[in-house]
């Protein structure tokens, strides 16, 4: 039902930014909260940030300071702007949607999240 569709990845240099983008239809966006997460390859899929229905934000503590999520419901749309990236922030980032997520709560597992993007691909250069 809910499609979720990641762009704005790239390659990018170390200290450089990038703003991903992850646009949403097919339902009703303000009741969901949602949540970005990343995989390297033979790596399992990790928490970035999230943001709750009600606009609470939690991240991972490998962003906090650089990643800044955030929602704009008008747009049925969530972002995720990275700053001072890292090669180490090297992976393919996953949007994702909870739609039983109550109004302030932000889910940080990904098995909590019931909807998913397909993925935009980033990677930073040293």
């Amino acid at each position: 039902q809910v499609q979720l569709v990641e762009s704005g990845g790239g390659l990018v240099q170390a200290g450089g930014s990038l703003r991903l983008s992850c646009a949403a239809s097919g339902g009703t966006f303000s009741r969901y909260a949602m949540g970005w997460f990343c995989q390297a390859p033979g790596q399992e899929r990790e928490f970035v940030a999230a943001i709750s229905r009600s606009g609470g934000i939690y991240y991972a503590d490998s962003v906090k300071g650089r990643f800044t999520i955030s929602r704009d419901n008008a747009k049925n749309t969530v972002y995720l702007q990275m700053n001072s990236l890292k090669p180490e922030d090297t992976a393919v980032y996953y949007c994702a949607a909870d739609s039983d997520a109550g109004y302030i709560y932000v889910p940080k597992r990904f098995n909590e999240y019931d909807y998913w993007g397909q993925g935009t691909q980033v990677t930073v250069s040293s």
